[in-house]
Protein backbone atom coordinates (compact mmCIF):
# COMPACT_ATOMS: atom_id res chain seq x y z
CA UNK A 1 0.00 0.00 0.00
CA UNK A 2 1.23 3.57 -1.08
CA UNK A 3 2.21 6.07 1.83
CA UNK A 4 0.09 8.66 1.76
CA UNK A 5 1.27 12.61 1.37
CA UNK A 6 -0.17 16.13 1.51
CA UNK A 7 1.68 18.61 -1.18
CA UNK A 8 0.70 22.29 -1.10
CA UNK A 9 4.28 23.23 -1.87
CA UNK A 10 4.95 25.04 -5.11
CA UNK A 11 6.60 22.90 -7.42
CA UNK A 12 7.26 21.87 -11.21
CA UNK A 13 4.55 19.29 -11.56
CA UNK A 14 6.39 17.85 -14.47
CA UNK A 15 9.78 17.00 -12.54
CA UNK A 16 7.25 15.73 -9.76
CA UNK A 17 4.32 13.65 -11.67
CA UNK A 18 7.01 10.55 -10.86
CA UNK A 19 6.11 10.57 -7.32
CA UNK A 20 2.27 9.99 -8.02
CA UNK A 21 3.73 6.25 -8.72
CA UNK A 22 4.77 6.02 -5.33
CA UNK A 23 2.56 7.60 -2.83
CA UNK A 24 -1.00 8.40 -2.93
CA UNK A 25 -1.26 12.88 -3.12
CA UNK A 26 -3.48 14.83 -1.36
CA UNK A 27 -2.67 18.44 -3.29
CA UNK A 28 -3.79 21.64 -2.22
CA UNK A 29 -2.70 23.93 -5.08
CA UNK A 30 -4.44 27.34 -3.59
CA UNK A 31 -2.19 30.27 -3.36
CA UNK A 32 -2.79 31.11 -0.02
CA UNK A 33 -0.99 29.98 2.58
CA UNK A 34 -2.94 27.88 4.92
CA UNK A 35 -3.86 28.25 8.76
CA UNK A 36 -2.64 25.70 11.54
CA UNK A 37 -6.20 24.43 11.54
CA UNK A 38 -6.29 23.81 7.80
CA UNK A 39 -3.24 21.86 8.05
CA UNK A 40 -4.45 19.70 10.91
CA UNK A 41 -7.09 18.53 8.77
CA UNK A 42 -5.32 18.12 5.29
CA UNK A 43 -1.98 16.61 7.21
CA UNK A 44 -4.43 14.07 9.46
CA UNK A 45 -2.96 10.56 8.70
CA UNK A 46 -0.56 11.32 6.23
CA UNK A 47 3.07 10.06 6.29
CA UNK A 48 4.67 12.67 4.20
CA UNK A 49 4.02 16.56 4.51
CA UNK A 50 5.82 18.82 1.50
CA UNK A 51 5.10 22.49 1.85
CA UNK A 52 6.85 25.59 1.00
CA UNK A 53 5.02 28.17 3.42
CA UNK A 54 2.73 26.43 5.46
CA UNK A 55 2.89 26.37 8.88
CA UNK A 56 3.92 22.97 10.31
CA UNK A 57 3.72 23.52 14.12
CA UNK A 58 4.02 20.88 17.02
CA UNK A 59 -0.26 20.79 16.35
CA UNK A 60 0.19 19.90 12.97
CA UNK A 61 2.42 17.32 13.50
CA UNK A 62 0.67 15.72 16.31
CA UNK A 63 -2.42 15.46 14.25
CA UNK A 64 -0.27 13.28 11.83
CA UNK A 65 1.44 11.18 13.85
CA UNK A 66 1.80 8.63 11.17
CA UNK A 67 4.32 11.19 9.49
CA UNK A 68 7.71 10.41 8.87
CA UNK A 69 8.62 12.99 6.77
CA UNK A 70 8.32 16.95 6.40
CA UNK A 71 9.84 18.91 3.33
CA UNK A 72 10.07 22.20 3.31
CA UNK A 73 11.03 24.27 -0.35
CA UNK A 74 12.81 26.62 1.33
CA UNK A 75 17.08 27.20 2.25
CA UNK A 76 15.70 27.57 5.85
CA UNK A 77 12.59 25.74 6.92
CA UNK A 78 11.59 28.78 9.51
CA UNK A 79 7.49 27.32 9.13
CA UNK A 80 8.88 23.55 10.22
CA UNK A 81 8.46 23.15 14.38
CA UNK A 82 12.28 21.17 13.24
CA UNK A 83 12.91 20.66 16.72
CA UNK A 84 9.36 19.17 17.56
CA UNK A 85 9.79 16.88 14.81
CA UNK A 86 13.10 15.39 15.59
CA UNK A 87 11.69 14.54 18.56
CA UNK A 88 8.96 12.30 17.05
CA UNK A 89 11.69 10.95 14.76
CA UNK A 90 10.31 12.77 11.70
CA UNK A 91 12.73 13.44 9.41
CA UNK A 92 13.18 16.98 7.72
CA UNK A 93 14.12 17.61 4.42
CA UNK A 94 14.71 21.13 2.99
CA UNK A 95 15.86 22.75 0.07
CA UNK A 96 19.43 24.47 1.20
CA UNK A 97 20.52 26.18 -2.30
CA UNK A 98 17.02 26.08 -4.51
CA UNK A 99 17.71 30.03 -5.34
CA UNK A 100 21.58 30.38 -4.38
CA UNK A 101 21.84 31.19 -8.16
CA UNK A 102 18.85 33.01 -8.75
CA UNK A 103 19.39 35.14 -5.32
CA UNK A 104 23.38 36.12 -6.48
CA UNK A 105 22.18 37.15 -10.07
CA UNK A 106 19.52 38.91 -8.46
CA UNK A 107 22.14 40.81 -6.00
CA UNK A 108 24.26 42.05 -8.95
CA UNK A 109 21.03 43.02 -10.64
CA UNK A 110 20.15 45.37 -8.30
CA UNK A 111 24.33 46.36 -7.68
CA UNK A 112 24.37 47.32 -11.23
CA UNK A 113 20.53 49.08 -11.17
CA UNK A 114 21.84 51.10 -8.25
CA UNK A 115 25.25 51.87 -8.88
CA UNK A 116 24.66 52.99 -12.76
CA UNK A 117 21.56 54.55 -11.86
CA UNK A 118 19.48 52.83 -13.88
CA UNK A 119 16.17 52.09 -12.61
CA UNK A 120 16.46 55.54 -12.01
CA UNK A 121 16.94 57.03 -15.57
CA UNK A 122 13.91 54.38 -17.00
CA UNK A 123 11.88 55.97 -14.27
CA UNK A 124 12.53 59.52 -15.18
CA UNK A 125 12.08 59.02 -18.52
CA UNK A 126 8.84 57.08 -18.22
CA UNK A 127 8.00 60.34 -16.25
CA UNK A 128 9.16 61.98 -19.49
CA UNK A 129 12.15 63.30 -18.55
CA UNK A 130 15.24 63.71 -21.02
CA UNK A 131 12.77 62.62 -23.63
CA UNK A 132 11.68 64.42 -27.14
CA UNK A 133 8.39 66.53 -26.29
CA UNK A 134 6.92 64.40 -29.30
CA UNK A 135 8.28 61.67 -31.86
CA UNK A 136 6.92 64.02 -34.78
CA UNK A 137 10.41 65.80 -33.78
CA UNK A 138 12.48 63.42 -34.82
CA UNK A 139 11.45 64.25 -38.51
CA UNK A 140 13.63 67.74 -37.63
CA UNK A 141 17.12 68.37 -38.66
CA UNK A 142 17.76 68.88 -35.11
CA UNK A 143 17.48 65.92 -33.38
CA UNK A 144 20.39 63.45 -34.31
CA UNK A 145 20.99 59.76 -34.70
CA UNK A 146 23.36 59.64 -32.17
CA UNK A 147 22.66 62.32 -28.99
CA UNK A 148 25.78 63.65 -27.57
CA UNK A 149 24.36 65.17 -24.68
CA UNK A 150 26.22 68.29 -22.36
CA UNK A 151 28.58 67.63 -19.42
CA UNK A 152 26.31 70.55 -17.48
CA UNK A 153 24.18 69.13 -14.40
CA UNK A 154 21.12 68.80 -16.02
CA UNK A 155 22.66 66.61 -18.65
CA UNK A 156 21.67 62.73 -18.36
CA UNK A 157 25.26 61.79 -19.01
CA UNK A 158 26.35 64.30 -15.84
CA UNK A 159 22.80 63.33 -13.67
CA UNK A 160 22.95 59.76 -13.60
CA UNK A 161 26.80 59.09 -13.57
CA UNK A 162 28.05 56.44 -11.58
CA UNK A 163 31.08 54.04 -11.57
CA UNK A 164 31.79 51.06 -12.74
CA UNK A 165 32.25 47.94 -10.69
CA UNK A 166 35.71 46.85 -12.13
CA UNK A 167 38.51 48.46 -9.94
CA UNK A 168 35.80 48.96 -7.34
CA UNK A 169 35.66 47.17 -3.76
CA UNK A 170 32.55 45.07 -2.70
CA UNK A 171 32.23 43.76 1.20
CA UNK A 172 30.30 40.18 1.13
CA UNK A 173 28.40 40.22 4.69
CA UNK A 174 27.85 36.53 4.79
CA UNK A 175 29.85 34.10 2.60
CA UNK A 176 27.80 31.05 2.40
CA UNK A 177 25.60 29.52 0.04
CA UNK A 178 24.55 33.02 -1.64
CA UNK A 179 27.43 35.02 -0.90
CA UNK A 180 29.87 32.95 -2.35
CA UNK A 181 28.20 32.76 -5.39
CA UNK A 182 28.33 36.76 -5.48
CA UNK A 183 31.89 36.85 -4.74
CA UNK A 184 32.69 34.84 -7.70
CA UNK A 185 30.11 36.78 -10.11
CA UNK A 186 32.24 40.11 -8.30
CA UNK A 187 35.28 38.53 -8.96
CA UNK A 188 34.47 38.13 -12.57
CA UNK A 189 33.76 41.82 -13.00
CA UNK A 190 37.20 42.70 -11.54
CA UNK A 191 36.46 43.81 -8.38
CA UNK A 192 38.31 43.63 -5.12
CA UNK A 193 35.90 41.00 -2.91
CA UNK A 194 36.05 41.58 0.69
CA UNK A 195 34.10 39.00 2.69
CA UNK A 196 32.89 38.27 6.81
CA UNK A 197 31.98 34.98 8.22
CA UNK A 198 31.49 34.12 11.46
CA UNK A 199 32.12 30.46 10.62
CA UNK A 200 35.01 30.33 8.30
CA UNK A 201 38.52 30.58 7.86
CA UNK A 202 40.59 32.42 5.18
CA UNK A 203 41.07 28.11 3.88
CA UNK A 204 38.05 27.65 3.76
CA UNK A 205 36.62 30.18 1.07
CA UNK A 206 38.08 30.87 -2.56
CA UNK A 207 41.06 32.67 -2.82
CA UNK A 208 39.95 36.04 -4.35
CA UNK A 209 38.02 36.78 -1.40
CA UNK A 210 39.86 38.17 1.45
CA UNK A 211 38.22 37.55 4.71
CA UNK A 212 38.10 40.23 7.69
CA UNK A 213 35.86 41.57 10.12
CA UNK A 214 32.62 43.62 9.11
CA UNK A 215 34.27 46.69 11.30
CA UNK A 216 37.59 46.47 9.72
CA UNK A 217 35.93 45.98 5.90
CA UNK A 218 33.00 48.73 5.77
CA UNK A 219 35.11 51.82 5.93
CA UNK A 220 37.06 50.16 2.82
CA UNK A 221 34.22 49.19 0.26
CA UNK A 222 32.25 50.62 -2.60
CA UNK A 223 29.14 47.92 -2.00
CA UNK A 224 28.12 46.58 1.10
CA UNK A 225 25.93 43.25 0.66
CA UNK A 226 24.09 41.89 3.04
CA UNK A 227 23.62 37.53 3.04
CA UNK A 228 23.48 36.35 6.20
CA UNK A 229 20.10 34.53 8.11
CA UNK A 230 17.37 36.10 10.38
CA UNK A 231 19.02 34.98 13.72
CA UNK A 232 19.29 36.65 17.18
CA UNK A 233 22.75 37.41 16.51
CA UNK A 234 22.92 39.33 13.38
CA UNK A 235 19.33 41.17 13.99
CA UNK A 236 20.49 45.09 13.09
CA UNK A 237 23.93 43.99 12.79
CA UNK A 238 24.54 46.68 9.68
CA UNK A 239 23.36 50.00 12.28
CA UNK A 240 24.27 53.04 12.88
CA UNK A 241 28.47 52.71 13.57
CA UNK A 242 28.56 50.52 10.56
CA UNK A 243 27.20 53.19 8.61
CA UNK A 244 29.26 56.14 10.23
CA UNK A 245 32.00 54.50 8.88
CA UNK A 246 31.63 53.95 5.24
CA UNK A 247 32.48 55.90 2.48
CA UNK A 248 29.88 58.30 1.44
CA UNK A 249 30.15 57.09 -1.99
CA UNK A 250 29.21 54.07 -1.02
CA UNK A 251 26.07 51.92 -1.60
CA UNK A 252 24.70 49.06 0.80
CA UNK A 253 22.61 46.10 -1.06
CA UNK A 254 20.34 43.61 0.88
CA UNK A 255 18.50 41.03 -0.54
CA UNK A 256 18.89 38.44 2.83
CA UNK A 257 16.50 39.56 5.47
CA UNK A 258 15.56 42.81 6.45
CA UNK A 259 15.92 42.23 10.07
CA UNK A 260 20.00 42.06 9.73
CA UNK A 261 19.94 46.04 8.92
CA UNK A 262 18.38 48.55 11.29
CA UNK A 263 16.16 50.52 9.11
CA UNK A 264 15.87 53.64 11.07
CA UNK A 265 19.75 54.00 11.32
CA UNK A 266 19.88 53.31 7.30
CA UNK A 267 17.07 55.90 6.61
CA UNK A 268 18.89 58.41 9.09
CA UNK A 269 22.69 57.51 6.94
CA UNK A 270 20.52 58.41 3.45
CA UNK A 271 19.37 61.42 4.63
CA UNK A 272 22.04 62.71 6.33
CA UNK A 273 24.36 61.23 3.05
CA UNK A 274 26.43 58.83 5.25
CA UNK A 275 26.19 56.96 2.12
CA UNK A 276 24.87 56.63 -1.46
CA UNK A 277 22.72 55.18 -1.55
CA UNK A 278 20.65 51.55 -1.25
CA UNK A 279 19.20 48.88 -3.05
CA UNK A 280 16.53 46.00 -0.82
CA UNK A 281 14.53 43.69 -1.29
CA UNK A 282 13.51 42.86 2.29
CA UNK A 283 12.61 44.85 4.74
CA UNK A 284 11.82 44.82 8.94
CA UNK A 285 8.37 44.38 8.40
CA UNK A 286 7.00 42.60 4.74
CA UNK A 287 4.61 43.63 2.47
CA UNK A 288 5.99 47.42 2.80
CA UNK A 289 4.17 49.98 3.62
CA UNK A 290 3.16 52.76 1.23
CA UNK A 291 4.65 55.37 3.39
CA UNK A 292 7.55 53.76 4.01
CA UNK A 293 10.31 56.57 4.26
CA UNK A 294 12.04 54.65 1.35
CA UNK A 295 9.77 56.20 -0.79
CA UNK A 296 10.70 59.54 -0.44
CA UNK A 297 14.07 58.94 -1.59
CA UNK A 298 13.44 58.33 -4.77
CA UNK A 299 17.08 58.90 -6.05
CA UNK A 300 18.68 57.56 -3.22
CA UNK A 301 16.75 53.87 -2.72
CA UNK A 302 15.69 51.68 -5.03
CA UNK A 303 13.71 49.28 -3.36
CA UNK A 304 11.77 45.64 -4.79
CA UNK A 305 8.92 43.53 -3.53
CA UNK A 306 11.38 40.00 -2.02
CA UNK A 307 11.64 39.06 -5.06
CA UNK A 308 15.19 37.92 -5.27
CA UNK A 309 14.43 34.22 -5.07
CA UNK A 310 11.53 33.98 -8.11
CA UNK A 311 12.68 32.23 -10.80
CA UNK A 312 11.00 29.28 -12.18
CA UNK A 313 14.48 27.66 -12.38
CA UNK A 314 14.22 27.82 -8.03
CA UNK A 315 10.98 26.17 -7.99
CA UNK A 316 12.69 23.79 -10.23
CA UNK A 317 15.86 23.12 -7.86
CA UNK A 318 13.75 22.38 -4.96
CA UNK A 319 11.43 19.49 -6.68
CA UNK A 320 14.23 17.99 -7.73
CA UNK A 321 15.44 18.23 -4.26
CA UNK A 322 12.48 16.97 -2.51
CA UNK A 323 11.94 14.64 -4.80
CA UNK A 324 14.87 12.56 -4.83
CA UNK A 325 14.80 12.79 -0.60
CA UNK A 326 11.10 11.67 -0.71
CA UNK A 327 12.74 7.85 -2.60
CA UNK A 328 15.41 7.84 -0.29
CA UNK A 329 12.79 7.99 2.51
CA UNK A 330 10.50 5.52 1.36
CA UNK A 331 13.84 3.25 0.11
CA UNK A 332 15.02 3.36 3.76
CA UNK A 333 17.83 5.42 2.50
CA UNK A 334 19.62 8.67 4.42
CA UNK A 335 18.61 11.77 2.85
CA UNK A 336 20.66 13.87 1.01
CA UNK A 337 19.11 17.03 2.14
CA UNK A 338 18.16 16.42 5.44
CA UNK A 339 17.94 19.50 7.86
CA UNK A 340 20.13 18.02 11.22
CA UNK A 341 20.58 21.82 12.75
Amino acid sequence: MKKKAFVSAEMDYGIAKELEDLLDITYDRGNAVLTVEEMKERCAGKDVIITSYDPVTKDVIDAAPDCGLIVCTRANPVNVDTAYAKSKGIKVSYAVERNSDTAAEFTMGLILAVTRRIAFSYRDLCAGKFAADDIGDHGSESVKRDVTWSTGEESPYTYYKGFQLKGHSVGIVGVGSIGSRVAKLCDAFGMKVYGVSPHKTQADVADYIELDTLENIAPKVDILTVHLKDRPDTEKLIGEKIFRSMKPTAYLINTARGSVVDEDALIEALRQGEIAGAALDVFAKEPIAKSHPFFTMPDKVLVTPHIGGATWDAIANHTREFVTDVKHYLNGETLEYEYKK
